[in-house]
Formats: C-alpha cells, structure tokens, sequence
C-alpha cells in the first residue's frame, strides 16, 4: 500500500488544516483505491507565534479587508481580483454612466430597480446555499446589494439581463473575498467560481450565459486603482495578514532542524513505497529533509506551489548551496505551479533530468491562486498518475 504524506504550508492552524487534509485525502483517493494518507501538521508545534499578542503591529488604518489585485492581464484573473478588491466597481462604474433623470418610464411600469431588488429579495431567503462551494456570507451579501444606493442609478444605465449578471459577479466576488480574508485554506478554482456566478445570475432573471460579460470592460479598467486605494487603507490587515504565514517562512529558515526531525520520525515508521505531497513551505521542508538524509522508502516528492527552487538559486535554500546538484538518493520530483501564483517557481532548468515541472491553472488571481490547489482537478489526477 502505497503512503501519502501531505505537508501543509504557510500559515496553516486548526481547524483550517484538517479541513485542508481531508480535502486533498477525498481529492487523491477517489482517483486511485488502496491509499493511506498520513498528514503532517507542523504549524501547531513548529509554526511562528505572535509572543506578545501582536505587540509590534501597526495601529488599525481602517476596517477594509481584502486581496490584492495584481496587474491587468490578457485573460479574466485581473478582473476578478478587482472585483475581490472591491465587489461593487462594476456597480459603480454603471451607475456613474446612468442618466436616469432622462429616462421616462411608460406608464404603469415599474422601475428597472425594483424588479432587481424583488429578485435580490428571493435571492436572501434562500441563504447561503446557493453559493455553497463558495463558502459562507451569501445571504449578507445579497442584502448589503439590495440596499445598496447606487443600485437604482445602474439600474437605469442598464439592461435587465447586464444588470443581473453584473450583480451576480458582484455577490460572487463578495463571497470569495470573505474566504480570503477569513485566511481559509482552501479557496475554489475559477471554475466553480464562474458556475456560482452564472447561478446567481439565472436567479436574477439573466439568460444562460457566461459570466465574463463585462468583466473586461468594467472591472479591468479600475483593478490597478481599486488595488492602490485597498492597500493604502489596509496597512494593518495586510500585515497581519502576512502573520503567521511569513512568520513560518523566517522561524523555519532559521530554526527548521526541529520540524525537519518531526518529518524524518514520522517517515521512519512508515513502509515503502511513499510518496510526499507538499504545499508552498512545506516543500521546502520536504525538499530540505531529502536532500539532508537519505529516506529510500520516499520514491516520489510532489511540491505545490513551492519557492524551494527559488530558494535554491538565490542561496537560501538551508541544505543545498547552488550549483551542487541534487544528491543520488533524492527521489523523483514532480513540481506542480500555476502561471498565476506568484510564489510557486521552476525546478527543471535548475536541476536537468530531476525534476518535472507541471502547470496547473486554477484561474484564480493571486494570492487565490497560491491557495487554490487543492480544489483543482487536475493537481489530484498529476499526482496520481506518478504515485509509486
């Protein structure tokens, strides 16, 4: 029976990580029987902690939370993270191109809002459940929208169908931010997004259509502003943000031998074959710990989303200063990134014949992209498909 370790990365604590486990163990067992998964949380034991309660953190600069938005692009990854920055641009950007005062409604119709507001109303009484892979705050969203102010004015500016489908990527990106914030492992590729977005919009009365209808026009043209002002306003939730997760990076680069340990006791009583799965620092310590001792039951490491090449090349990599290659008893090594994690790096033009490098696209702007691996299908199936 073959062995699954799975090192979790930055920034990982309960509940999160056993929430994290038990997806990666349904993700890599449905594809092939007879796996037994051996998780490796370290971050209880061996993870940064704050010692004086966050003494040395800044002052508040305001309640506003979330991701940042990186640079525009040539595919729809900006725009969502604009709109994760700030989900009602789009709504704004309409309203500010509405000229209501020069419509006139025929008589005894309605006005374009109301028909919107008694669909956001419908909408509320079902709760969270219709954006249930999401996770959590549907239902608030859906009524901060109906209350919103500039709802009529978009309205006015827009057609029923736009109108639904604006407000339908506005709750999806709304909800995504609440998971970013709340630093939740697991964050849902592009895909589910988009599915989530398109029901909500059929909800909203628009037509069964995609939902990159004005993504490009609307939320591209503010995603570098919408960002700058975000960043401005979030000093503090950016720095704690970055707490326990670059804590963990810095605590193990410069007392990594105890967590190091806890992984070779933990591989020592396991029976061949073994195959590592890591994620982000994890892989570095994984990597760290194969190249230090020789462990002939691992026939097969996996990193995700991993800066161990990086490392490596840039001389901060603990057990291995380059160019010195990678020893015999190091396994085989499939490196899984995606084109838009920012933290996930090469290893094949660093170490030629070693190492296999995989893109994976989860269509999530960063940083979803660095925490969208494990609700990808297609991680579970390249790892699968080179499992001992």
């Amino acid at each position: 029976m073959t062995a699954v370790v799975f090192i979790h990365g930055t920034g990982v604590r309960e509940p999160g990580f056993s929430a994290l486990a038990g997806r990666f163990s349904v993700g890599v067992t449905a594809l092939r029987d007879g796996l037994r998964v051996v998780p490796y949380y370290w971050g209880g034991e061996h993870g940064a902690r704050l010692a004086a309660d966050g003494a040395s953190l800044p002052p508040a600069a305001g309640t506003h939370r979330g991701p940042t938005a990186p640079a525009a692009g040539d595919d729809d990854t900006a725009g969502w993270a604009a709109l994760y920055a700030d989900p009602y641009a789009e709504l704004a950007l309409a309203a500010a191109a509405s000229d209501a005062s020069a419509r006139e409604l025929p008589p005894g119709s309605l006005p374009p809002d109301q028909r919107i507001r008694a669909r956001l109303a419908a909408l509320a009484a079902e709760g969270d459940a219709p954006a249930a892979e999401l996770g959590p705050g549907l239902a608030r969203a859906v009524t901060d929208l109906a209350a919103h102010p500039l709802l009529g004015a978009a309205a006015a500016a827009l057609t029923p169908d736009d109108l639904a489908n604006l407000a339908a990527r506005g709750l999806t990106a709304r909800v995504i931010a609440g998971v970013l914030d709340s630093d939740a492992p697991l964050v849902p590729v592009g895909a589910t997004r988009d599915a989530v977005a398109d029901r909500l919009a059929a909800a909203l009365g628009a037509p069964g259509r995609g939902t990159e209808r004005g993504v490009r026009s609307l939320a591209l043209r503010v995603a570098g502003s919408a960002a700058s002002r975000a960043v401005v306003r979030r000093r503090r939730a950016l720095t704690e943000a970055a707490h326990p997760a670059a804590g963990d990076v810095l605590r193990y680069l410069s007392r990594g031998e105890a967590v190091r340990a806890g992984l070779r006791t933990l591989l020592a009583g396991l029976e061949p074959p073994v195959a590592i799965v890591a994620h982000s620092l994890g892989g570095i310590i994984a990597l760290d710990t194969l190249v230090l001792t020789p462990l002939p039951q691992v026939r097969l490491l996996v990193t995700a989303g991993s800066q161990g090449p990086f490392l490596y090349e840039s001389g901060s990599l603990p057990s291995l200063e380059h160019p010195a290659p990678l020893p015999d008893h190091f396994p085989d090594w499939l490196n899984l990134y995606d084109p838009h994690d920012l933290l996930s790096y090469l290893g094949a033009g660093l170490f030629p014949g070693r190492v296999t490098d995989v893109a994976v696209d989860s269509r999530q702007p960063f940083p979803a992209a660095h925490s969208a691996y494990w609700t990808n299908p297609a991680v579970y199936r390249h790892i699968v498909d080179r499992l001992p």
